[in-house]
């Protein structure tokens, strides 16, 4: 079977939980060398990509600092010699409505969901134009067309990665360099579910409710991004740029 990502280097923020730990693992199986950056360890991750075949490298990484994130890259490049690809998948999702939230959440949440995805698309543009291109994938949400009350701050910031989408798709395409914005669903990752049994919810009943709201009768599973993932950072779509690609169930907020 072909693997689509044969040989390519792919950075990832937030490649210890979730889906980034399940996409690093996809990308390997793929045929491609990783680089995770996150604050939590992924050591466990680097590992069970080694027993794939393919290798790996962990990159402690404290994404409210920018030179963390220039750390992250320059560390991928001096491991693989270039980087192919970059899923920027770290974020936090506060419970923050406009009119009640303080200034230490809003600051955490875009620094880390904006300011921090900035930069390192900046890196990732400066290391793929010595390889003659490369791949971008922002992580998108459906918040990012209003949003519910209660997360405003979160979906300021998915509003601004998709202007932030175009805006390289627009004027970095002549380089070969290709950026897309993956909205993902309502998904339960070790962060939902922590944040919903906080509130006296169960994962049994998260999963009840959601289901009641989502056009498609489920929630969607950190599994179902995986191919989206691998495609749109593949050669197969060379074209594709300045898109929003949609894997919600039908979500929309």
């Amino acid at each position: 079977m072909e693997q689509l990502l044969k040989d390519k280097v792919i950075v990832v923020t937030g490649g210890a939980t979730g889906v980034g730990k399940a996409a690093s693992l996809e990308f390997a199986k793929q045929g491609a060398k990783v680089v995770m950056g996150d604050i939590a360890d992924a050591q466990d991750n680097v590992e069970k990509i080694k027993a794939l075949g393919s290798d790996a490298l962990y990159v402690p990484t404290n994404l409210r600092k920018v030179s963390d994130c220039k750390n992250l890259f320059a560390k991928a490049y001096e491991k693989f010699g270039k980087i192919d690809g970059f899923f920027s998948y770290a974020g936090l999702t506060p419970v923050s409505p406009l009119d009640a939230c303080d200034e230490e959440t809003f600051d955490a949440v875009t620094e880390v969901n904006y300011k921090a995805c900035f930069f390192c698309c900046q890196q990732a543009i400066k290391y793929m134009r010595m390889n003659g291109g490369g791949s971008i994938v922002l992580t998108g949400s459906p918040h990012a067309w209003g949003g519910e009350k209660d997360r405003c701050a979160y979906a300021c910031t998915k509003g601004v990665l998709r202007i932030l989408n175009e805006h390289i798709a627009h004027h970095y395409s002549s380089e070969n360099i290709r950026c897309n914005y993956l909205t993902l669903g309502w998904t339960p990752t070790e962060g939902e579910i922590a944040l919903r049994n906080s509130q006296g919810e169960t994962e049994e009943q998260l999963r009840k409710r959601a289901a009641g709201s989502i056009p498609i009768g489920r929630m969607c599973e950190i599994t179902d991004y995986l191919s989206s993932l691998v495609l749109m950072l593949s050669d197969t779509t060379s074209v594709m740029t300045g898109s929003i690609f949609r894997c919600t169930g039908g979500l929309y907020i």
